[in-house]
């Protein structure tokens, strides 16, 4: 028997993983989402609980920066390790394991775009989920056209002073630290720069936590900035460089969205095989009726496609080829959509049962549908995708 420990998600080995050390640290992220998150999902979305006493036990697994470097405590993987953690861990919940994709986004600005001295002072608890991060783009009259934020940010010496509303924010109100895109020159995206906020700034508040759909273990309320002095020394990247900051995340954050849907989606059709085999009507197994063998079929097919897309755009984007965020777009327009539909028809074949919060079903359709929406809306995915073929 083999004795060797799993390697610890923060301590990877140096290069790339082998597969039996990735092997190992998918079990480990698998028996945490199993123990960790599975048996409280229902409980979660029912009391609209957000479970910080669970996140600072992903960060000690290491799963507050999976892809930031090791020297700041980061587990420094690829984006193709990446995707395949965030399944497992999204298998056990899509909410939970949503906003950790996110605080993770933020970690990785942070540590790509950042000086020394904001990676050294911020990173360490990010990574740990000691602090906890959000990402501050939308805002209520620009969601898509996010180049069209209004927040601005006027410098005054040796601060910025921030002021402005931003909308549909994961972990508002909990997060600690913020990286906020506000406008500090022309319009359209030259114009926007990045800058990193702590939660304890004056002038900053929350609006509610929304009433949601879906994603009730996950806050999201409104962040508002009203005359926030920000230090210089938080600008992140430069002056004019937050619109691409915020781009380049995005596609990250699209696999990430695009992965939490295949999780989700797959938890759910695991619950609908073993209820067909066990659901018997006019004498025999559902399963045994060629219209759920198709059924079934068709999602099993579908999602192998979708994760296959995924996987070969985060290959795309640890290699920086000039279509990745074409890749990244295609992944994450085809993987929700398919993830909400196998989650919905996962739901069908249970009947009257799968409409029940029991079950467990209905829950995962309410999370899975804003995947669709967030970190662009599919039919933005559409426009970058077509534009760049016809561009070709």
């Amino acid at each position: 028997m083999d004795t060797t420990p799993a390697p610890a998600l923060d301590a990877p080995s140096t290069g790339t993983l082998s597969s039996d050390e990735r092997d190992a640290i998918l079990d480990a992220v698998r028996d945490f989402a199993a123990t960790e998150f599975a048996p409280h999902t229902l409980e979660w979305d029912a009391e609209k609980h957000f479970p910080r006493d669970v996140l600072r036990r992903a960060g000690e697994l290491g799963l507050g920066g999976v892809y930031v470097n090791d020297d700041v405590g980061g587990a420094g993987l690829s984006r193709a390790d990446a995707v395949a953690i965030f399944e497992e861990l999204a298998y056990g919940d899509p909410t939970v394991t949503a906003y950790i994709t996110i605080h993770n986004m933020v970690a990785w600005m942070i540590d790509t775009y950042g000086t020394s001295a904001q990676r050294e002072r911020w990173l360490p608890s990010l990574v740990a989920m000691d602090d906890l991060g959000a990402y501050c783009l939308t805002e209520p009259g620009a969601g898509s056209d996010a180049a069209a934020i209004t927040t601005s940010a006027i410098r005054h010496g040796d601060t910025y002073v921030l002021t402005g509303v931003k909308q549909f924010i994961s972990g508002a109100g909990e997060a600690s630290v913020y990286v906020v895109m506000a406008r500090t020159g022309e319009p359209g995206a030259r114009g926007i720069s990045a800058f990193i906020v702590p939660a304890d700034s004056e002038g900053l508040s929350f609006g509610p936590n929304e009433k949601k759909m879906g994603w009730n273990a996950q806050p999201t309320r409104a962040v508002i900035l009203d005359e926030v002095r920000v230090p210089a020394e938080n600008l992140l990247g430069g002056e004019g460089r937050g619109f691409s900051i915020a781009m380049n995340a995005l596609n990250g954050g699209r696999l990430n969205i695009a992965t939490c849907s295949i999780g989700g989606a797959r938890w759910a059709l695991d619950r609908a095989i073993s209820y067909v085999h066990e659901r018997f009507t006019f004498g025999e197994a559902l399963a045994e009726k060629q219209s759920v063998v198709f059924a079934v079929a068709d999602m099993a097919t579908e999602l192998e496609v979708a994760r296959l897309l995924v996987r070969d755009a985060a290959t795309a984007l640890d290699a920086k080829t000039p279509d990745a965020a074409t890749r990244c777009a295609m992944a994450k327009r085809f993987a929700t959509d398919v993830g909400f539909r196998v989650a919905n028809e996962s739901l069908q074949l249970h009947g009257g049962y799968g409409y029940l919060q029991d079950y467990g079903i209905e829950k995962v359709v309410r999370d899975l549908r804003v995947h669709q929406i967030l970190e662009g809306t599919n039919e933005i995915m559409r426009l970058i995708v077509g534009r760049s073929v016809l561009a070709a």
